[in-house]
């Protein structure tokens, strides 16, 4: 209880906690937000997985900081040689069980038994996305192994397909869709070429607070207050379970949470916590 009250204490003046030093990152593509006025002849769709993005560089795994994740040999035993973009998954609604299995400096076989590599792009390759895809269905043709996949890309006539798809996919579980410019480059950085679309909008913020709980959370976390990369803060206080009440992401740890539109002062409405962001 004491630490909630005195991090409460310190929320308008303490900094955020600096983050670990981390290895060359790789060059990634980061996915804007789907728009309505987007040309959807021009993009493959596919499921938007909960995992955690990784980089095969032709020998090992790494995270999006450039960390090396410790994977069991027997899991990249049959990967190709050649660079890969993908998604370690352990299937829908398992990422916080995938996120401690990655995290893990020794791993554990049974647990990396349920996970397998999700690949959707072929970073090394100079062509466009079209034809990478056509060059990553052919490789998969030959790949004899139950630890690396091919993501599913598929086309949809109109936005009324699109949103089916998506119901479809929420309904299921799922988180929402992504949707790749056929004819782009594989190029580092937010743009067009990559789309998320969700029914709810993300973003991240750093935890500043721990706020205590009342009645039934009296000892535990109540809320998170929390600061976005513009300044606004504002409490977070729902979509935790009490595990993570009673041991809350640490101050200074960067976290993302849904919500739905903005009030006229550019508070998120119903914002409510999803997780810690991946950080290895």
């Amino acid at each position: 209880m004491h630490r909630f009250v005195f991090a409460a204490l310190l929320a308008f003046s303490a900094p955020a906690a600096l983050a670990g030093e981390a290895g060359t990152a790789p060059p990634l593509p980061l996915a804007n937000v789907y728009r309505e006025d987007v040309d959807l002849d021009r993009y493959w769709v596919s499921e938007k997985l909960d995992g955690v993005r990784a980089y095969w560089d032709g020998e090992r795994l790494r995270s999006r900081k450039g960390n090396r994740i410790n994977a069991p040999p027997w899991f990249v035993a049959h990967f190709p040689r050649v660079p890969l973009d993908g998604e370690l998954w352990m299937g829908r609604g398992a990422f916080e069980r995938l996120s401690g299995a990655v995290r893990r400096q020794s791993p554990d076989d049974a647990q990396w038994r349920e996970i397998r590599f999700m690949v959707f792009d072929l970073p090394s390759s100079p062509a466009t996305f079209d034809r990478r895809l056509q060059r990553l269905r052919e490789m998969f043709e030959t790949i004899a192994s139950p630890c690396v996949a091919l993501v599913e890309q598929f086309r949809v006539a109109d936005r009324a397909e699109l949103m089916e798809r998506l119901d479809r996919v929420v309904a299921a579980g799922g988180e929402g869709l992504m949707l790749h410019k056929g004819g782009s480059l594989y190029t580092a950085g937010r743009s067009d070429d990559l789309l998320k679309l969700k029914t709810h909008e993300d973003a991240e913020a750093v935890v500043i607070g721990h706020l205590p709980g009342k009645g039934r959370l009296t000892g535990m976390l109540g809320a998170l207050l929390v600061e976005t990369p513009g300044g606004l803060r504002f409490r977070l206080g729902t979509g935790f379970s009490d595990e993570q009440r009673r041991n809350p992401p640490p101050l200074g740890a960067t976290v993302t949470y849904k919500h739905y539109g903005r009030t006229r002062n550019g508070v998120p409405r119903f914002a409510s916590f999803l997780r810690v962001r991946d950080e290895i």
